[in-house]
């Protein structure tokens, strides 16, 4: 239930907050005092388009805050905790905007967008008036509300269909995982027996492409390689060059090498140095003799290199991957090849299983035809207490059978509309596209005094409900009021002496200067200012006869 609003610079609500009782919260007030101001105020901090209009003059922001006070375990509460905040059965919304176009939305204190308020609102609240809140207006809601009446059978059901579908996800995770039906299989099979020739034709081995890149980069650079490997070669071969420089210091050191041994030392090095110079130069040579550059061979490995590349593209970062590959792709292939006649029995039972739900799906749609015939008949009688005497309703079923039923969801394969015609000569034409604001208040009235509580929803309000009513019926409306605000409270406009005689908490709105400015102030009235107001409401001279008769209109209520 919504416990606590509180207004700041809404249009000419300065700053109002406003305590509401559980059951039925009537407001009420002269013509343009701001009943609806109230109403935007709600509407916005349910989630309603924000408007600068709406912000007082002369002010920088409007703020809102609603508190709410449900269930733990309530479709609400487990909304918001959808949202990673936590909800212990309070749910506190707060909404500012400003004349900048800025604004914020906060739930038990933590930033949400728009469309993330919606979504707990819309299991908080549902606003009959010119409001973006009907819920009945929704044809998934109204499928809802029929299986709400169906009770435990259709919950059976349900269930039943929700078993089955979950078999049937684990047949198609099988049949996909064989190939799926014949002509999948066969495209499956083709596949891999084009994949398996193309990595075997291949002929690959570990290492191979690093040792292409090697022998690519050796061919790409044989005319350096050659120049470098020659030059090296000249300079330690040439006359006069580093072998014949060695030779010739080796002899300057021949006659002293006896005379002691560091001399002999020395003497030995060069004797060394001079082979090992000796042995590079014939090394370079030869390897200069080795080179040679094949344009064949070149081509070859460039071509290997984009084989390579494009077997590692399809089918894994390197070779090792790329066989390991083709090795999966030999068992899968060998699986596929046996799997015709395991195949053929997973077909054979999601057909089976398909059967089943479609037989549920009518057993379902059976139920609910069956309720909706009562269903509707009660809410036209109701409609026409409630002053729409020429009031039809029906709930249509789309017809399906086999070959289009819906056979994956659990709510069956119904698609239900509320048909509705408020005037005699019309034709019935959907809830959402004839209904007006008036019509629609009392709609959801005769709607609720039959459901007591179906759809979760812990807070209605009524916008103008009284729109042409009088006498037996505004009895019967406060009556109804009375007997649904014992399950879910009701905030209602109304300019009705029997609606307010009923309430359990009366609020006047009424205007008053302040400052030199028009501000709406909001009171909750006592038992004898409520006196008051049933008087001004008839339109009756304050009197001990008109107090009485107020007095027992109010206790007709209290019984």
């Amino acid at each position: 239930m919504l416990s606590n609003l509180q207004i700041k610079n809404i249009a000419l609500i300065d700053s109002a907050e406003i305590e509401f009782d559980s059951r039925l919260n009537v407001l009420s007030g002269e013509t343009g005092s701001g009943k609806s101001v109230i109403l935007d105020s709600i509407n916005f901090v349910l989630g309603s388009k924000a408007d600068k209009s709406m912000i007082r003059f002369g002010e920088s922001q409007a703020h809102v805050r609603a508190e709410f006070e449900v269930d733990p375990e309530s479709p609400a509460a487990e909304a918001v905790r959808e949202l990673d905040i936590e909800c212990d059965g309070q749910i506190i919304i707060t909404r500012t905007f400003s004349v900048e176009g800025r604004g914020s939305i906060k739930i038990n204190g933590c930033g949400v967008t728009a469309s993330m308020l919606k979504s707990v609102t819309s299991k908080l609240v549902d606003v009959h008036g010119q409001s973006e809140h009907f819920f009945l207006l929704s044809e998934s809601n109204q499928l809802k509300v029929l299986d709400g009446l169906c009770g435990k059978d259709v919950v059976k059901t349900k269930e039943e269909i929700g078993t089955l579908i979950a078999r049937k996800k684990l047949i198609a995770e099988d049949i996909k995982s064989l190939g799926g039906d014949e002509q999948e299989r066969a495209r499956q099979l083709d596949l891999l027996d084009y994949q398996i020739n193309e990595i075997s034709s291949a002929d690959i081995k570990p290492g191979e492409y690093e040792e292409l890149l090697k022998k690519r980069n050796i061919i790409n650079n044989t005319e350096k390689i050659l120049s470098s490997l020659g030059g090296a070669a000249q300079i330690l071969n040439a006359d006069g060059g580093c072998v014949d420089m060695i030779s010739a210091a080796q002899r300057q050191l021949a006659p002293i090498s006896e005379l002691a041994p560091e001399y002999d030392s020395l003497y030995s090095r060069l004797e060394n140095l001079y082979s090992e110079a000796q042995d590079i130069s014939e090394s370079m040579t030869d390897l200069a003799d080795e080179i040679s550059f094949d344009e064949r061979e070149a081509q070859l490995v460039e071509e290997r290199l984009e084989l390579l590349k494009g077997l590692f593209k399809k089918y894994g970062a390197d070779e090792e991957s790329v066989l390991e590959f083709l090795d999966g792709a030999v068992k899968k292939r060998e699986a596929l090849s046996n799997s015709a006649e395991e195949l053929q029995k997973l077909n054979k039972e999601l057909e089976l299983t398909n059967d089943k739900i479609f037989s549920c799906c009518v057993k379902l749609s059976d139920a609910r035809k069956r309720i909706a015939k009562d269903f509707s008949g009660r809410v036209v009688d109701e409609l026409r207490s409630l002053n729409i005497p020429n009031a039809q309703f029906v709930v249509r079923f789309e017809p399906f059978d086999r070959a289009n039923a819906n056979l994956n969801s659990t709510n069956g394969s119904d698609c239900i509309t509320f048909m509705f015609s408020a005037n005699k000569g019309e034709p019935l034409k959907p809830l959402s596209k004839v209904i007006s604001g008036g019509e629609m208040s009392r709609f959801m009235l005769a709607i609720k005094t039959q459901l007591k509580g179906i759809n979760s929803i812990s807070t209605y309000i009524f916008d103008e409900i009284d729109a042409g009513i009088s006498g037996m019926t505004a009895r019967t409306v406060a009556q109804k009021f009375v007997d649904i605000s014992r399950d879910t409270q009701i905030i209602a406009v109304s300019h009705l002496p029997q609606v307010c005689a009923a309430s359990h908490a009366q609020f006047l709105i009424y205007k008053t200067e302040q400052n030199g400015k028009t501000v709406t102030r909001v009171r909750r009235l006592s038992e004898e200012e409520k006196t008051d107001e049933i008087i001004r409401l008839t339109g009756s001279v304050d009197s001990p006869e008109a107090r009485e008769h107020a007095k027992q209109l109010i206790s007709q209520y209290k019984k």
